[in-house]
């Protein structure tokens, strides 16, 4: 096994325009302020950010708002940074709002090569309009494709040198579904093991999904 351990200059190097972005975290908790700060060193436009919400005024993804650089949001809670929400009015911003749990199965089908999921929850409401219907033993579900992406920037609380992760708590949130949906994966991780040296059965993304491993802040090795 190798190492996966990136520099963070190489990870500032691959982020493009135009790039459809996952990030992990939920209100910030479990994401990764490190490689946010990549991307905005980057300069990178006209970004598609993937995330359960966008964060709370100068932490997650709402730092990514701030700078202009996302043209496109998809997520399913707005409420706590107003920055998207004035944006989203100016018409700056596109802003793609969707159920929590629908938002989750569609990053879901994508890792698990599923065509879709179905789901009763939006219909009759705006989440419908554009969508197939279809009816399934008398009762009628929209049917929510996957959603891909070309980049996720996830957050562990520990991780071996191949890219084996374990998170903590509730930090685990949209980290672990992110791992199987995005063509390259990118771990910032607070504590950096030797490889052997975690637990098999901590281990909840398997390195084998892993591209990038960075050191985070407060890593301690």
């Amino acid at each position: 096994m190798r190492s996966k351990i990136t520099a963070y200059e190489e990870i500032v190097k691959s982020i493009e325009d135009g790039m459809q972005i996952m990030i992990g975290g939920f209100l910030a908790d479990g994401t990764p302020e490190l490689l946010i700060d990549a991307v905005i060193e980057s300069g990178a436009k006209n970004l598609t950010i993937i995330g359960n919400d966008t964060g709370v005024p100068g932490r997650g993804i709402s730092r990514l708002i701030d700078t202009d650089q996302v043209a496109r949001v998809i997520t399913s809670h707005v409420g706590l940074n107003p920055r998207t929400i004035e944006k989203a009015i100016a018409g700056t911003l596109d802003l793609q709002l969707v159920p929590q749990g629908t938002l989750a199965e569609q990053i879901r089908c994508a890792g698990a090569g599923l065509g879709g999921a179905l789901t009763p929850t939006g219909l009759g409401t705006k989440v419908a309009e554009g969508k197939r219907q279809i009816e399934v033993q008398g009762k009628t579900y929209l049917l929510e494709e996957p959603l891909h992406a070309d980049l996720a920037l996830l957050k562990s609380a520990m991780s071996d040198e191949f890219g084996n992760s374990f998170y903590e708590g509730t930090c685990k949130n949209f980290n672990i579904v992110m791992a199987y949906a995005a063509d390259t994966v990118i771990v910032e991780c607070d504590q950096l093991l030797e490889i052997g040296d975690l637990n098999p059965n901590t281990v909840e993304t398997s390195g084998i999904l892993v591209d990038h491993l960075i050191k985070g802040a407060k890593c301690d090795y």
